[in-house]
């Protein structure tokens, strides 16, 4: 149960509870959350979560055990033509290792590409934009950091436990 104010993630998008509000054409409670980064938009979810639509914020301390686990978390080792599929298999998972696994990959796979002279692939570029915002929306909050904050705080922990 979630109560006014708090913040949660709801399918992948870090929102607000701004309200409970009873639907009197359907009998139910509803959240009223609204999206950190679009408050225009209002969403509308039965209070009793049947479909797991939301979700409470990752906590601070395993947000810090995923960061310091990143080294150990393996690239996609796929083809580019099953690449795809691999990609959407772990956008769905809606676990944090998976989004760190497509982070890890499509950056990877970028900076060869870069190294070799290539342009960058617009669908690694876009996967690992919105893996990212997923990933550092979420712990930019448990963390207590900003966005940009977390991004740095993130790579140089990283840089540091690979030193190591």
């Amino acid at each position: 149960m979630f109560n006014i104010g708090d913040y949660v993630i709801c399918k992948r998008d870090l929102c607000k509870v701004k309200d409970i509000q009873d639907n009197y054409i359907k009998g139910k409670k509803y959240y009223i959350l609204t999206p950190v980064e679009d408050e225009s938009l209002i969403i509308n979810i039965p209070f009793d979560n049947k479909n797991g639509l939301i979700r409470e914020v990752i906590k601070k301390e395993r947000a810090l055990d995923l960061i310091n686990k990143i080294p150990q978390i393996e690239i996609i080792d796929a083809e580019d033509r099953s690449i795809d599929a691999e990609y959407r298999a772990l956008m769905n998972s809606n676990t944090f290792e998976g989004l760190i696994k497509i982070i890890k990959t499509t950056y990877l796979r970028n900076a060869k590409r870069a190294e070799s002279g290539k342009k960058i692939g617009d669908k690694d570029k876009d996967l690992n934009k919105r893996a990212e915002k997923y990933l550092y929306n979420e712990f930019a909050l448990a963390l207590g950091m900003t966005y940009e904050g977390v991004e740095a705080y993130i790579k140089n922990e990283v840089e540091k436990l690979m030193r190591d």
